[in-house]
């Protein structure tokens, strides 16, 4: 099996990461009292992040992408497990709903649906235009963190 590149992974990772962010909306809206608590705080919160991903996570992405090595072998092209992404999201959204209150559950639930998204849609067509100009396929190598970000290999394009 090949390495995923890295648009596959912000597709696949970016889509279920909104789709658990949405289910985790639904359920706390179903389920948690007071989380329609301050409507006003969870828009202003949720638009923060989407102007986050927007500025400054396309710069991340490009930042990745300007400083890409290339590379002969991707080996597995460090792929984030995608039954990881629904725990993640599940344990944010109880310690948030138990700690602080459903209505903060709420907005980990969208703020996870906000960066799925940003990752899905927004990311991997920066990655798209990237690889058509520079006909070369990105992945990612190991040596990825919170803190370091992500560290992107260069393929030759198939």
């Amino acid at each position: 099996m090949t390495a995923p590149t890295y648009r596959e992974r912000l597709r696949r990772e970016g889509a279920v990461l909104a789709g658990c962010g949405v289910l985790s909306m639904a359920l706390v809206l179903g389920f948690g009292d007071g989380a329609t608590d301050g409507p006003v705080s969870t828009v202003v919160q949720l638009a923060a992040v989407a102007v986050l991903m927007a500025t400054l996570g396309v710069l991340s992405v490009r930042r990745s992408l300007d400083r890409a090595v290339r590379v002969a072998n991707p080996g597995t092209g460090e792929p984030t497990a995608l039954w990881k992404l629904p725990l993640i999201v599940a344990a944010l959204t109880l310690i948030f709903g138990f700690g602080v209150g459903w209505d903060a559950g709420l907005r980990i639930g969208g703020g996870c649906a906000v960066v799925g998204l940003a990752q899905a849609v927004l990311f991997e067509r920066l990655v798209a235009s990237r690889e058509r100009s520079a006909r070369q396929r990105f992945v990612r190598v190991p040596g990825t963190s919170l803190f370091t970000g992500t560290k992107l290999g260069t393929l030759p394009r198939a």
